[in-house]
């Protein structure tokens, strides 16, 4: 047997329903934004830490600067390019830098923040850089820039580009990073130079040139 439902309580349910569709679309618009927020988010790339790669100790401690970074250096590593792609040279890479660095130059540790390979592969250069980056509120200081040591995040890209471009993955990596790097430390993507910026030398080599196209590719990860 039915039961007649006042008018009442229809307009009731009625007053209800609507009311509960408009929360739901607020939340729909909300989760909408929010997932717009989201996707200009940078994915954290994939960097080995020294001691995945096999870096020796520093000669002694790294010095930790309180401060972030406000700005980015590009180098080439002036090493001949070489056409083994996998991931054990890219470590063997890092290496010989920590080795030069500290053997030759007398340094406590490898002088760059970070070192990406010709096959992309990016690893940690001098230690507590990628603690540093991860957290983004310090830096340490690094030794590859004279003047900007306590300041710019190093990355040095393995090889020689005087005359020749570096291969497609080492530029995207560099993109990816540089992007990651601008976003943890809030630093303009227009704060990215080339070593040549700020001391005598030929280094990044033609990287240099395509700092412009480097600095665009960076501000449209960004968003």
């Amino acid at each position: 047997m039915s039961v007649p439902v006042p008018r009442r309580a229809v307009l009731r349910s009625a007053v209800l329903l609507g009311a509960a569709a408009g929360v739901t679309a607020l939340g729909q618009l909300a989760g909408d934004r929010g997932a717009r927020a989201l996707g200009t988010r940078v994915d954290q790339p994939t960097i080995a830490n020294c001691a995945t790669w096999g870096a020796r100790p520093p000669s002694s401690a790294v010095t930790v600067v309180q401060n972030r970074p406000n700005k980015i250096i590009i180098h080439h590593t002036a090493f001949p390019n070489s056409t083994d792609y996998s991931l054990a040279h890219a470590y063997q890479n890092s290496r010989d830098i920590q080795n030069l660095h500290m053997d030759t130059n007398g340094w406590l540790d490898s002088g760059q923040h970070f070192t990406n390979s010709r096959a992309g592969y990016l690893t940690e250069g001098r230690h507590g850089s990628l603690y540093g980056l991860l957290h983004g509120q310090t830096m340490v200081q690094g030794a590859h820039c004279v003047g900007q040591n306590s300041q710019a995040i190093g990355i040095e890209n393995e090889g020689i580009y005087l005359n020749v471009q570096p291969p497609q993955a080492l530029w995207d990596s560099l993109v990816l990073f540089c992007a990651f790097t601008c976003q943890q430390y809030a630093i303009p993507a227009t704060e990215i130079y080339g070593h040549k910026d700020f001391n005598s030398t030929q280094c990044p080599g033609l990287l240099h040139g395509r700092l412009p196209e480097l600095r665009s590719a960076v501000a449209a990860r960004l968003g």
